[in-house]
């Protein structure tokens, strides 16, 4: 019963959120986002091909990382509403599906499906709306492994692997900005930039600066690589893929309420307070340690067979 009645509340505080409309954020920023790709890109395992541990390389991967939101302009007004929601998951709404079903379009598809059992939420309970973000990760992964097992194949025909080294590239710096993304704990939770739900006994902030204080005016200001490249972890072998990611997801998750705490104690506010920059250097070094580990996944995959097609 006691689950239940936390279900409710749950539901009941989410059914306040069609009453506020923050505007847009971009994650990390540029410079949280060219961190994360380059020192991925440098401590990536040494049984990658060598062409991804040259200086062009590096620097490739590390310029592709603020790319997805070079996409985000009022110039190209389609290309930005297709591919925002592609930033984040609102982990809140997207639960009272259940669990996530690797496919995008099962997942919209019970999406509109919860829009119809809770129809005071139907507002919100719109795929654009809830987000896509451990979606878009599998599919950019999925391609790099697939261009990987391309290399492989034309590596040992002895043939010009140069075209498949710039998709290999691309697609490893692609990825960087998604899994980045999925770091900043803000990217995850209805109350991305100000507390949007209505119970906020803590009196949390609803101004709708946090996140863009937090991930951007502060990183720019105060963080730099060489602070956070000693808290990259050690070596992670990802064996699933989606479910590692999605446990990297819900790790952030936990850390949403943390944002807030650093933010009523003006931890973001210019140098800020020792808490928050440690904080936010940890942040970035999860968001690197979990791209180099996915990369270094996508080449070890690469080598398995493909599996018969069964139509």
């Amino acid at each position: 019963m006691r689950h239940l009645s936390a279900a409710r509340r749950t539901i009941a505080a989410l059914a306040m959120l069609s009453l506020f409309a923050p505007p847009p954020s971009f994650g990390w920023g540029r410079e949280g986002h060219l961190m994360i790709n380059r020192l991925a890109a440098e401590s990536l395992a040494s049984t990658l091909p060598a062409f991804m541990h040259t200086p062009a390389a590096i620097d490739e991967i590390e310029y592709l990382g603020p790319e997805p939101d070079r996409w985000r302009s009022p110039a190209e007004p389609e290309l930005n509403a297709e591919q925002a929601p592609d930033h984040f998951i609102d982990l809140e709404l997207a639960d009272l599906i259940g669990p996530l079903p690797r496919r995008r379009y099962d997942y919209i598809a019970e999406i509109y499906a919860a829009s119809l059992t809770h129809p005071h939420l139907a507002d919100q309970l719109r795929p654009e709306r809830v987000g896509f973000q451990p979606y878009i990760v599998s599919e950019v992964w999925e391609r790099l492994k697939s261009a990987m097992r391309d290399y492989r194949e034309l590596s040992a025909k002895h043939a010009d692997t140069r075209p498949v080294e710039a998709a290999i590239l691309f697609y490893s710096g692609w990825l960087g900005h998604y899994v980045a993304d999925g770091a900043q704990p803000l990217h995850v939770t209805v109350n991305y930039n100000g507390w949007a739900e209505k119970e906020n006994p803590n009196g949390y902030t609803t101004d709708h600066k946090i996140h863009s204080q937090f991930e951007s005016v502060y990183v720019g200001a105060n963080i730099k690589p060489n602070q956070v490249k000693p808290l990259l972890t050690t070596e992670h072998a990802v064996s699933d893929e989606w479910t590692d990611y999605l446990a990297y997801l819900r790790h952030s998750a936990t850390l949403v309420e943390r944002v807030y705490q650093l933010d009523k104690a003006h931890g973001f506010d210019g140098a800020g307070t020792p808490e928050a920059r440690q904080f936010t250097q940890e942040r970035l070094a999860a968001g690197a340690s979990m791209l180099r580990d996915m990369i270094d996944a996508a080449w070890e995959q690469s080598a398995q067979p493909v599996p018969d097609w069964h139509g």
